[in-house]
């Protein structure tokens, strides 16, 4: 059997990548497991789809450009960013015939609404609804803690929390670089009249805020990676907490944020019976999370799950990351579970390389012959 060949979309500029570390283990990883692994962009695709430029690294470690023939699947790992070539790359994923191991998500509103339609997932989601000034005074009334989030990924940047003070209401976020901003507000008027102007005319969800404060003054929730395996299944990769910094919005790692096993945090707290089953009902969301996007979205290969975990003990999903990073592996010293998180995408893209790539090329001669 021929060694497969697998293409990783991203963003490039010049030799510059997206994530530039991160592929540097993934092209090791290829290596390790008999593939060929090379990075590619929507612009170096030819016209007959025949051909790709791509990008390996050379004896010396430097990146280096070659010609490819059609990969035998492709692994997308190009993030969002609010720019002309985002736009670009949309546009080739609607028309490229590629076997894809991971289709594109939406964002976080029609992601919220397709996992509500579910029955199941009720019991884990906070109450989120397409922002404006109306919606926030309402959710104000019903809710002490609120978050409002961009429609579109962030890494912790641009996310404000709303929080009910004695007199009024304090406001703490980080902007686009992650900087630190606060407020503190009299009226629900002066509060709607701010955030109008972080959104800045932009699409943002408006969410329940839950009491995760399981570490007083800081924000705690779960990472937790799924991903498929090299013989097509779920599986669940590994998940630790994250404690952000004091007085920050977000638990993210980029925050300066720390990460910490599960187990750890929560034993002393809640008891090792309870811990258990707070950590099997954050894996059962997680399957039930992955099916209920995959059923609809289609094939999938890997999310990253925030899961709040209340000061009660339920858990609830945050938010679901459909490329996401592995870091906290790495930040806990789990240097296997990191090697696998790296590895799996790989596994399952040469496991549908080799079931379904004959199809896939079969159809796609099909369609150039017309």
């Amino acid at each position: 059997m021929k060694r497969p060949t697998i293409g990783v979309l991203t963003w490039r500029e010049g030799k510059r990548f997206a994530e530039p570390a991160y592929f540097r283990k993934l092209l090791r990883a290829g290596r390790e497991l008999g593939c060929h692994v090379f990075l590619f962009s929507p612009k170096d695709v030819l016209a007959s789809g025949k051909r790709v430029r791509g990008y390996i690294l050379n004896e010396q470690g430097k990146w280096q450009g070659q010609m490819f023939g059609r990969p035998d699947a492709v692994f997308d790992r190009y993030r969002y960013t609010p720019t002309q070539a985002f736009k670009d790359y949309v546009s080739f994923r609607r028309t490229s015939t590629f076997l894809y191991v991971n289709n594109r998500l939406a964002n976080k509103w029609r992601v919220h609404e397709v996992l509500y339609k579910d029955p199941r997932m009720h019991q884990w989601l906070p109450e989120t609804w397409l922002y404006n000034r109306g919606k926030l005074a309402q959710m104000l009334g019903r809710h002490p803690l609120l978050y409002v989030k961009p429609l579109n990924g962030t890494g912790g940047r641009n996310i404000l929390r709303i929080e009910r003070a004695a007199g009024g209401y304090r406001l703490l976020g980080r902007d686009r670089n992650r900087a630190k901003v606060s407020a503190v507000l009299a009226r629900v008027s002066s509060v709607q009249k701010w955030v109008d102007r972080w959104t800045k005319g932009q699409k943002y969800i408006v969410q329940q805020g839950l009491r995760l404060d399981l570490v007083p003054k800081r924000a705690v929730d779960m990472r937790l990676l799924i991903q498929k395996d090299g013989t097509g299944e779920w599986s669940i990769t590994g998940h630790g907490i994250r404690i952000g910094q004091e007085k920050s919005a977000t638990s993210n790692l980029h925050g300066g944020g720390k990460a910490v096993p599960a187990e750890q945090l929560l034993r002393p707290r809640f008891g090792e019976g309870q811990t258990k089953q707070i950590v099997a009902d954050c894996e059962r969301l997680a399957f039930e999370t992955v099916q209920t996007l995959e059923n609809h979205f289609g094939r999938m290969v890997e999310f990253g799950l925030d899961i709040g975990i209340d000061v009660d003990g339920r858990a609830w999903l945050i938010e679901v990351n459909p490329k996401p990073a592995r870091e906290i592996f790495r930040e806990m010293g789990l240097r296997q579970q990191y090697q696998k998180a790296i590895r799996r995408p790989l596994e399952y893209a040469v496991f549908l390389a080799n079931t379904l790539g004959h199809e896939v090329r079969v159809h796609t001669k099909m369609a150039q012959g017309n």
